[in-house]
């Protein structure tokens, strides 16, 4: 009687909707139709296996028994990191033919920043602010990686990072809660394409949910402390932004927030997770921090740390195995309810079915990849080329002629395992282009000397080879940063000077009178305070993929332009971390004027305040570089700032208009942007806030009139009452290249 009531309902439900067109909630009916169908068959074991995530080391020569016996008894629901394809077609062949139900398993992998052609790492697609370049990176990323079956990738990371010394600030978008947003909706489109069955695609797991990058002094793993209206006004709207494109699922995060840890957390998970921002995916823990809230001080063992997981909401467990080892017995025990562990499976069956898995649960033996594809790499090399930021360029020495002598030096000059960067498992150093290959294949004046082996090297025994060609040329190109090895998870730095003895060579380089061009290579904003006056130029590249040599020989040369800026504040030194520029003012809130620096105090000075302001004595309050911050070829003069309306009302937009000329004899591009604060609020508000940004090329001399809109949404807060809206009052807005420059405007909203 109930599976003649489910077929009625099915039929009405698809008939209502081929009236309306809409093919979409057709399928979502028709999957519910049959998940349900399928849970009431599934036995308590069998639903339990759903929730296990499982991988194998990659050095096993062959498939371990006991994982083909679990598959065939239906005891694990998706695999991660098996990369052996006959392993993945055995693996997937017995849970359709020989499990019970004959339910497919997903197969995912860290797919970060490219899968065979490596693109720059997240922090440095960030700074290309260019939401179409990312699409594409994730789309081609998807696509080679489809070829082994990958169906699940383990991106993007959203985390909010104001710190660089964060090791996983690599892997974010950045400091900034729009541009995040912006980006992370791209990177699901990239990912997951229209249409989630689409055997090319893969499913996006947005994480790591949530605050990780707020985690205390840049520490991996470690606790956050928020308040809830921070929560909700910085960390939260990217992966807001990433489940309203359609994210598959979400990866809960390793750190506590204010004592409760992620994978635990029930506000979090059910509240607004699936309460609030109405997610139907399925939730995965990152790795083992299932059992890693029992180290917290959270679960007293791992059959509490499975109960808390289960209570909070969390569907699958990576790697470790609580829920497979407890759940059972917590059921029985009425501690977790069969309603609870069904909706575990529902979430997770749900997006089975959207991925096509039942219809099709094998990889296409005839789709390639089309691995390092000429147009794969060209979208690399582009990539590379817009993240590239442009810091210094003293008297224009950039760009330099092809027929300029040039000295090649530096650790990172012919490193093309380090150029990866991190979480670039799948890339391959044979496939990489680095800038010594780039120079020679297209130009002989040059020579070389790595002056150091790698990064951290402290030796001087290459010093004086170095110098030996330094002086033998016009201009010298020192390429430095830091090793792949040195950012990432678990890699973080409180020091974040060049490592090694990079300082000395290049404090030696200066001596010869040679002018130097700095290009950095890393996972994070180094601190070069105590060499940049020896350098005439610096470029930041990130690690910048699979193509950044052709990409550096091209902006070097000036054959393309940098076109860059940066996603984060660029600290003077680590003691100024965290730093973001959407601080709030304080009290006293710190200027030019007033700041008296440390070597400026008197001897014996009366004791006081001094410039009684918020800054330190030492480096002041200004980073070395700002948010958005970023040269070019090319100077842009901003004029003529304009607003639609001094008032407007909760139900308007405002039209804001700016005229922007490129002054010079180059075309170039320029990112506009628009800033706005909030000047009174009912609780304190940053001094200022991205809200828009637009790509502008202008042509030699041309001059255009760049306009953007807002409405009371864009200015709309989390206040202390957990409201969110928009208040009135006064608002100061700005316009122009980057946070610390432009012009100024104000208007006022009003009900």
């Amino acid at each position: 009687m109930r599976k003649l009531f489910l077929f009625i309902l099915l039929l009405v439900t698809i008939i209502s909707c081929k009236e309306n067109k809409n093919t979409s909630s057709v399928k979502d009916t028709m999957h519910e139709a049959k998940i349900q169908a399928l849970l009431q068959k599934m036995s308590l074991e069998a639903k339990i296996g759903q929730t296990n995530l499982r991988g194998m080391h990659s050095t096993e020569s062959e498939l371990p028994e006991k994982l083909i016996a679990s598959v065939k008894k239906g005891s694990v629901g998706a695999f991660l990191n098996i990369m052996n394809l006959d392993y993945v077609d055995e693996l997937q062949r017995i849970a359709v033919e020989e499990s019970p139900n004959g339910i497919p398993l997903i197969f995912g992998r860290d797919v970060i920043h490219g899968f065979k052609t490596i693109f720059p790492i997240p922090l440095g697609l960030a700074a290309t602010w260019n939401t179409q370049i990312v699409e594409k990176s994730s789309e081609i990323a998807a696509f080679e990686a489809t070829s082994f079956g990958i169906r699940w990738t383990f991106a993007p990371m959203l985390d909010i990072a104001r710190d660089s010394r964060w090791g996983r600030i690599a892997e974010s978008p950045g400091e900034d809660p729009y541009l995040a947003s912006v980006l992370g909706a791209a990177y699901i489109k990239g990912f997951q394409g229209d249409n989630l069955t689409d055997p090319y695609r893969m499913a996006a797991s947005a994480k790591h949910y949530i605050a990780y990058g707020a985690a205390i002094g840049g520490r991996d793993y470690n606790t956050v402390n928020l308040s809830e209206p921070l929560l909700r006004n910085v960390y939260l709207p990217p992966f807001k932004a990433a489940i309203d494109a359609g994210s598959a699922t979400v990866m809960s995060a390793f750190n506590e927030i204010n004592g409760i840890p992620a994978t635990g957390n029930e506000f979090l998970l059910k509240d607004v997770l699936r309460g609030e921002l109405q997610f139907d995916g399925f939730v995965v823990s990152d790795w083992d921090s299932v059992t890693e809230m029992i180290a917290h001080g959270f679960a007293s063992d791992e059959k509490h740390s499975a109960e808390l997981a289960a209570k909070a909401g969390l569907d699958m467990e990576m790697n470790s195995e609580a829920y497979e080892h407890y759940l059972k017995e917590l059921i029985k025990e009425g501690k977790v309810s069969i309603e609870e562990l069904d909706e575990f499976v529902r979430n997770i069956l749900r997006i089975k079915f959207r991925l096509g898995l039942f219809e099709n649960p094998y990889r296409n033996k005839e789709h390639t990849g089309n691995l390092y594809a000429e147009s794969h790499l060209k979208e690399a090399k582009k990539a590379a080329i817009e993240s590239t930021v442009l810091l210094k360029n003293k008297d224009s020495i950039l760009p330099i002629s092809e027929k300029t002598n040039v000295a090649i030096i530096g650790p990172l000059a012919n490193a093309p395992h380090e150029q990866l960067g991190t979480w670039a498992f799948d890339g391959e150093k044979e496939h990489t282009n680095t800038p010594l290959d780039a120079y020679k294949k297209v130009n002989t004046n040059f020579l070389f000397a790595k002056g150091l082996d790698y990064s951290r090297d402290k030796t001087k025994k290459g010093f004086q080879e170095a110098i030996d060609i330094a002086k033998k040329s016009d201009v010298i190109l020192f390429f430095g940063g830091e090793e792949a090895i040195l950012s990432g998870e678990a890699h973080s730095r409180a020091n974040i000077d060049l490592p090694g003895a990079q300082e000395e060579l290049l404090n030696e380089l200066a001596k010869t009178g040679k002018p130097i061009v700095l290009i950095i290579m890393a996972g994070r904003p180094i601190t070069i305070t105590n060499i940049i006056d020896k350098t005439d130029a610096v470029l930041m590249a990130w690690h910048p993929g699979t193509m950044g040599g052709e990409a550096l020989y091209e902006i070097i040369n000036g054959i393309k332009s940098p076109e860059g800026r940066l996603p984060v504040s660029w600290p003077k030194t680590a003691g100024q971390l965290p730093y973001f520029y959407n601080h709030k003012n304080t009290g006293r809130p710190a200027d030019s004027i007033n700041y008296i620096p440390m070597d400026k105090i008197p001897i014996a000075a009366w004791q006081s305040s001094l410039g009684n302001d918020s800054h330190y004595l030492d480096v002041g309050f200004t980073p070395h570089f700002p948010f958005g911050y970023g040269l070019s070829y090319t100077t842009f003069k901003y004029e003529n700032v304009s607003i639609s309306k001094d008032v407007i009302n909760f139900n308007e937009d405002l039209e804001i208009k700016v005229s922007v000329t490129n002054s010079v004899k180059k075309d170039g591009k320029e990112i506009v942007q628009l800033y706005v604060q909030d000047i009174v609020g009912s609780i304190t508000r940053p001094v200022k806030e991205l809200k828009r940004f637009k790509h502008v090329f202008l042509k030699s001399g041309e001059t255009k009139e760049v306009t953007f809109k807002i409405s009371s949404k864009d200015l709309e807060f989390v206040n202390h009452k957990i409201i969110k809206d928009a208040e009135e009052g006064t608002f100061n807005l700005w316009v122009g290249p980057n946070v610390a420059q432009g012009l100024k405007a104000s208007f006022t909203l009003k009900k």
